[in-house]
């Protein structure tokens, strides 16, 4: 594949859709840096760790692939992506609720209403009731625009923890970003699990892009909580197993490992 020159994305319009919550490790101010380094067509992409989808929905509208895989450890993401793409009416409906209850009380009311919802949220995440996904993708959402600085942490028994933010206005239901969101979600494949469950969709014709979990500058900023998934912890992921002989099939790998900077290659 080859890779565009610089200023090939410089007449795009700006992207209509972006990341429908706050996620840490975003890279919604680097899309300018890492689109340098799109093929010429993308044909099919895979995000084996996708999060807050920022390269995901650059991707979708600027280079239109025919086949998309996105996969996350964390299950509770990937239902929201999920209840955004098949059901987004009535998620948009129950946020909507939420937005009036909290613009219609007093800060210290939504401080009480934040740790109901919260606890009502970890009772869904334990119940694992197919039929509650979409109240837990609302919920998911809420609290993200809710909780300290958007972080998504759990405890050893997988309940979300993160405290209220006392924020006076967030804006909880983005009606016209989840509409476009969800349009673009139409023909994208999802998976929950480890990375490596992408490696049967990835061929030549894939771009494949890699955002994992970031290995921690000191032992005070370590996260290790992002899901309670200890299969794949939310810690350095070695970028040798990613590149082993399963991914070797001559793809097109842009990859984010502890840098700002990405980096490109043919495997």
């Amino acid at each position: 594949m080859e890779v565009l020159p610089k200023n090939v994305y410089s007449n795009f319009m700006q992207s209509t859709a972006h990341p429908f919550v706050k996620w840490a490790g975003g890279k919604t101010q680097l899309l300018p840096e890492i689109r340098k380094h799109y093929p010429h067509r993308i044909k099919k992409y895979c995000e084996p760790f996708v999060g807050g989808g920022a390269v995901l929905f650059d991707v979708l509208q600027k280079c239109r692939p025919e086949e998309v895989l996105i996969n996350d450890v964390n299950e509770e993401l990937i239902n929201t992506y999920l209840q955004i793409k098949t059901d987004c009416n009535l998620l948009i409906e129950q946020l909507s609720e939420l937005q009036q209850d909290y613009k219609s009380q007093s800060l210290e009311k939504n401080k009480i209403l934040f740790y109901e919802k919260r606890l009502r949220y970890n009772e869904l995440k334990i119940n694992r009731n197919d039929a509650e996904n979409l109240e837990k993708a609302a919920l998911f959402i809420f609290l993200n625009k809710t909780c300290f600085n958007g972080l998504y942490r759990v405890n050893k028994r997988g309940e979300f923890n993160v405290p209220f933010n006392n924020a006076k206005n967030p804006l909880i239901c983005d009606e016209e970003n989840l509409r476009a969101c969800s349009e673009l979600l139409q023909n994208v494949q999802m998976k929950t699990g480890d990375y490596s469950d992408c490696k049967d969709f990835i061929d030549s014709e894939t771009f494949v892009y890699l955002d994992p979990p970031y290995r921690p500058l000191t032992q005070t900023s370590a996260f290790t909580s992002y899901s309670e998934n200890k299969g794949v912890p939310a810690k350095a992921v070695g970028l040798s197993a990613l590149r082993s002989r399963s991914f070797r099939r001559n793809l097109w790998l842009l990859w984010n490992f502890g840098a700002t900077i990405p980096h490109a290659e043919i495997i």
